[in-house]
């Protein structure tokens, strides 16, 4: 009885063995070349103006792009607030000037629903793309999302959504919400390689 017992428990166990090497055979192998070539594009999109501009440390926004010529801090002393919400000081937010929808007049401003700066966690003004990609694989540093997360809060806010939309006198960010989206879900299904440093 405790010959069959055994027989029966290894076969179990190489059962287990051969199903886990038929997954890890299924599995797509990892790709870091294909990987960081779709980084590129995310990381085009993320750094540009439209992007970047509300990405900052300082919790004063940006304005910067060809047009501006250099990058300059957001006039009238525009910060994100005091409380950390991004939304503005009190008497001055965000949208006492950004509406809903952008101005029709050339370089007026621009706008959407819920016009704010991005979380302290999530700053990447100025960073190198090893520096961003770094943190929107970590959680505590995205908004707490998952990479799969990460794509459809792209593809979906409308916020986020702007950067493409961004009213007369702007350059819109490279691509759509959708490319940016296939290529983020692409990078992922790559391994999620990042540039070196």
């Amino acid at each position: 009885m405790r010959a069959v017992f055994t027989l029966l428990t290894t076969a179990a166990i190489v059962g287990l063995a051969v199903s886990a090497l038929a997954q890890e055979a299924s599995a797509p192998a990892a790709d870091p070349a294909a990987g960081l070539s779709e980084w590129a594009r995310v990381y085009e999109v993320f750094s540009h103006p439209r992007c970047a501009n509300c990405h900052v440390e300082d919790n004063h926004p940006r304005w910067s792009g060809a047009h501006y010529g250099v990058t300059r801090v957001h006039a009238f002393n525009v910060q994100g607030g005091a409380d950390g919400s991004g939304f503005g000081n009190p008497g001055l937010h965000c949208t006492t000037c950004h509406f809903n929808s952008n101005s029709s007049v050339l370089h007026g401003p621009p706008g959407v629903a819920g016009w704010h700066l991005a979380p302290p966690e999530m700053v990447w003004f100025g960073k190198s793309s090893a520096e961003v990609c770094a943190q929107i694989k970590d959680p505590a540093r995205n908004g707490n999302r998952t990479l799969d997360e990460v794509a459809i809060h792209v593809r979906d806010d409308a916020l986020v959504g702007w950067g493409w939309d961004p009213g007369p006198g702007r350059e819109p960010a490279p691509g759509s919400a959708q490319a940016t989206f296939d290529a983020l879900v692409k990078w992922a299904a790559a391994g999620a390689p990042c540039p070196s440093p």
